[in-house]
């Protein structure tokens, strides 16, 4: 750690960080979010794949700030990251999946607002202002101080006029035709984005260049997604394009990524009226015979072998307690083992909810179960 720490220029990342010293001195840090430990994953056993690499992962992050609602110390994070590819269609890709995700969720009243980096950057450095002075300007624009970031520009000799012009510009939102008339790269590849994105149906998005993510790995196309039943507490999901793996040694690869918060996700689907309901099991399978127990797990086994969510009964219970037990558990289908019908390889499959009950052969027991069982939704 204590050399990561040295190499690293990006101080606000670490500033992020958890840190605290073990009895032995040395400094150690709880993870403060995904990005880096996939880079690392990447440099150490991934760079030899071909491009693109697309990597997504769920786990536990810690932020050492005052909790509030749906913002907690420990916080998980649904992770996925891009690398190798910088044409437009690869921020566009995550667009997608990120408005795909919200709409399945139920969260159809999400706003995209996004931003490039490169666009303010080029003023600033036409300005002669290196990359540390940029990045402590761009902390204020991230944290929406925009009299600091003004004072912060007087104080470094920019005229009036300019920083007018680059104030205006951080707070600029709208459409993409707000993009109207900013020339560059930069601006270039944000409408082509933005163009690929909305032609392939992602809704919601707005142009919003204060939007400029806080840590100097960011190098281009930026992005925050709200969710407005959150109320001021409303980001639900961040990203965007950045450099990473020279940090670690590596040498330079494009990458984007993304992250989802699922502290924030649940809270507002539970506040859309979408909350994810307590998930049920396919199959419950019961004997009220002591000695066909050992027949009643062997087609369980089938069943789990074959995709079929299934639970079997672990208490020895009576025929009219486990099927009161499957019904508490949200089983659609229970499969009977009963005594007549095994003598003739057969099981006996109930639904649920209809109270009907279907004799079939043990054998096919799988195929008449899925048969029975919701088709899923798409």
């Amino acid at each position: 750690m204590p050399n990561c720490l040295q190499q690293n220029q990006d101080r606000a990342y670490w500033r992020k960080c958890t840190l605290s010293r073990t009895r032995g001195g040395r400094q150690l840090s709880l993870r403060p979010e995904l990005t880096a430990p996939i880079i690392r994953f990447y440099l150490s056993d991934l760079s030899n794949y071909p491009m693109p690499l697309k990597l997504f992962c769920i786990s536990n992050c810690f932020r050492y700030e005052e909790p509030q609602s749906g913002r907690y110390r420990e916080f998980y994070q649904y992770d996925v990251e891009i690398i190798g590819s910088e044409a437009p269609e690869s921020d566009a890709e995550l667009l997608l999946l990120a408005g795909d995700l919200c709409r399945r969720l139920g969260l159809t009243e999400v706003r995209f607002r996004i931003g490039h980096v490169g666009i303010v950057r080029s003023l600033l450095d036409a300005l002669g202002m290196g990359k540390a002075e940029q990045s402590q300007f761009l902390h204020l624009v991230d944290k929406k101080k925009m009299e600091e970031a003004a004072r912060f520009l007087g104080e470094r000799k920019v005229t009036a006029e300019k920083s007018a012009e680059i104030i205006g510009l951080c707070r600029l939102k709208g459409d993409s035709s707000a993009l109207d008339g900013i020339k560059g790269t930069a601006a270039d590849y944000l409408r082509e984005v933005l163009a690929i994105a909305e032609g392939a149906g992602t809704v919601g998005m707005q142009v919003d260049l204060g939007v400029v993510r806080g840590l100097d790995y960011y190098t281009g196309l930026v992005f925050e997604i709200d969710a407005p039943e959150l109320g001021a507490e409303k980001q639900v999901c961040g990203g965007g394009s950045y450099a990473l793996s020279q940090l670690f040694g590596g040498r330079p690869v494009p990458s984007t990524g993304m992250a989802f918060g699922f502290d924030r996700l649940l809270l507002a689907m539970e506040r859309a009226g979408n909350a994810p309901a307590e998930e049920g099991i396919d199959a419950f399978v019961l004997t009220p015979s002591a000695t066909l127990r050992q027949e009643m797990v062997r087609i369980a086994g089938k069943l789990r072998s074959s995709g079929i969510r299934t639970e079997f009964d672990l208490m020895r219970r009576n025929m009219s307690k486990s099927l009161k037990y499957a019904s508490s558990r949200g089983a659609t289908l229970a499969v009977i083992v009963g005594d007549k019908e095994a003598a003739n390889g057969l099981v006996t499959i109930r639904d649920m909810q209809s109270g009907e009950q279907f004799t079939v052969s043990a054998e096919r027991v799988c195929e008449e179960a899925r048969e029975r069982l919701p088709k899923p939704k798409v």
